[in-house]
C-alpha cells in the first residue's frame, strides 16, 4: 500500500490511476492521516449476446412509431 499526500496526488494523478488499475492500493492522506483510497472500478467482463433481451418487452403502445405533436418539421 502506497500513501500520497493530497498535493502529491494532484500532481501525479494520472500515474496513480495507472498504478491503481494495475492492482496497487493507493491511499491519499492529509497530514499523514489516510482520507481516501484510489481503486479501479470493476466492470463486468461478459460479452454481449444478441437476442438476450428477447421476450422481456411485454407491451408497446400502438402509437409507438407516431411522430409527437409539434415535431413534424424535424423528421427527414
Amino acid at each position: 500500500m502506497q500513501q500520497f499526500n493530497i498535493a502529491e496526488a494532484k500532481a501525479h494523478l494520472s500515474e496513480l490511476v495507472q498504478k491503481a488499475m494495475m492492482g496497487e492500493e493507493i491511499v491519499i492522506a492529509r497530514d499523514n492521516k489516510p482520507l481516501a483510497m484510489l481503486v479501479p472500478i470493476k466492470r463486468v467482463q461478459q460479452k454481449r449476446k444478441p437476442g438476450s433481451g428477447k421476450g422481456q418487452i411485454l407491451f408497446i403502445a400502438k402509437d409507438f412509431d407516431a411522430i409527437p405533436e409539434g415535431f413534424e418539421n424535424y423528421t427527414g
